[in-house]
C-alpha cells in the first residue's frame, strides 16, 4: 500500500486492534455507505453482503467498532440509535421531527467553537453533541400544503 492510498477496511480493523471478520468488514462498509442507519438497516445491509448474521452479533460488532473509533453512534431523543462512518471531527446533526431524516451539519464558525463551553467545570471537553430539530424540505412542503 502506498502513502497515497487509503487504508483498507481490513487494515483499519487490524489497526484498531480488532479481529478481521467478514461480518465486521461488511458492517463497517454498510455504515460508511449508509446514511445514519439504525441497527435494523445495518443488519439488513450486512446480511445482503455476507448472509445470515444474528442481531446480537450486529450489536456486538457495532459496540466494538464504536469503541475503536471507526464509527460513531448518535442517539437523538425519542429515536433509535443511529450509526455513521464520519468520525474524527466534531460535526453535528439536523433531524426531521416528522420523517426522521438525518443530515450532517458542520460546526457553525471556525475550529469547533462549540467545544468552548461557557463553564467547563474543570472537564477537559473533547466533543460536543448538538442536534438541530425541524422539518426537512419534503415534510415542510407537505405541512404547508
Amino acid at each position: 500500500m502506498t502513502a497515497s492510498q487509503p487504508p483498507t477496511t481490513a487494515a483499519e480493523l487490524r489497526g484498531a486492534g480488532l479481529r478481521v471478520t467478514a461480518a465486521r468488514v461488511a458492517l463497517l462498509e454498510t455504515v460508511r455507505h449508509g446514511d445514519h442507519l439504525d441497527v435494523e438497516a445495518i443488519a439488513s445491509g450486512v446480511r445482503e453482503r455476507v448472509g445470515h448474521i444474528s442481531l446480537q452479533a450486529v450489536y456486538d460488532a457495532l459496540h466494538a467498532l464504536t469503541t475503536a473509533g471507526l464509527i460513531r453512534r448518535i442517539e437523538p431523543a425519542g429515536s433509535p440509535a443511529r450509526f455513521e462512518g464520519r468520525v474524527g471531527d466534531n460535526h453535528h446533526h439536523v433531524l426531521c421531527r416528522s420523517c426522521g431524516a438525518v443530515a450532517d451539519v458542520d460546526c457553525a464558525v471556525g475550529d469547533a467553537p462549540c467545544l468552548t463551553a461557557s463553564e467547563d467545570h474543570g472537564f477537559a471537553i473533547d466533543e460536543a453533541e448538538v442536534i438541530y430539530w425541524g422539518l426537512c424540505p419534503a415534510c415542510s412542503t407537505v405541512s404547508s400544503s
